[in-house]
């Protein structure tokens, strides 16, 4: 697995969510179309598991969270930033999602969760805030937010 392959994975998950609004809707979409169950859900976690093992993913480290940005916003990811944490037990610092965020949770441990959901996505719609929290084991959560906005608070 190399980060071109993730890229292309996520390249054409933008292309399908593209102009659509981040929202609720959104996510019942996205968690129907592209939830656990689903062959791109099973390969985008398998795709970030072994971008963790090889060290092109997460490859920073701070305050316990392993994170990273790997891929700043393009064209070709429709003006998403892709972003990829790996958490377990803690909370990460509080910031605003000035466009949204889309948030892909892939629990590595049974019973993990991102912000109280299990695997799947959850979408921050703009404007919202949070000090993302996973609790209950060890999760990869990957963040795709537009134009990269992202303020810390």
């Amino acid at each position: 697995m190399t980060a071109e392959q993730l890229r292309s994975q996520i390249a054409a998950l933008a292309q399908q969510i593209a102009g659509k609004p981040l929202d609720s809707r959104l996510a019942d979409w996205l968690n129907t179309e592209h939830g656990p169950l689903s062959d791109s859900f099973r390969q985008l976690q398998a795709t970030c598991e072994a971008g963790v093992h090889d060290g092109w993913l997460c490859n920073r480290e701070g305050g316990g969270i392993r994170y990273g940005r790997i891929f700043k916003p393009a064209d070709d990811l429709q003006g998403f930033s892709v972003d990829v944490v790996d958490m377990e037990s803690i909370a990460g610092p509080q910031h605003v999602h000035p466009g949204g965020e889309i948030d892909l949770v892939m629990p590595l441990s049974d019973g993990a969760q991102f912000d109280g959901h299990g695997a799947g996505w959850v979408v921050y719609g703009p404007g919202s805030q949070h000090a993302p929290t996973v609790t209950g084991g060890r999760a990869l959560v990957l963040y795709l937010l537009p134009a990269g906005q992202i303020q810390f608070l």
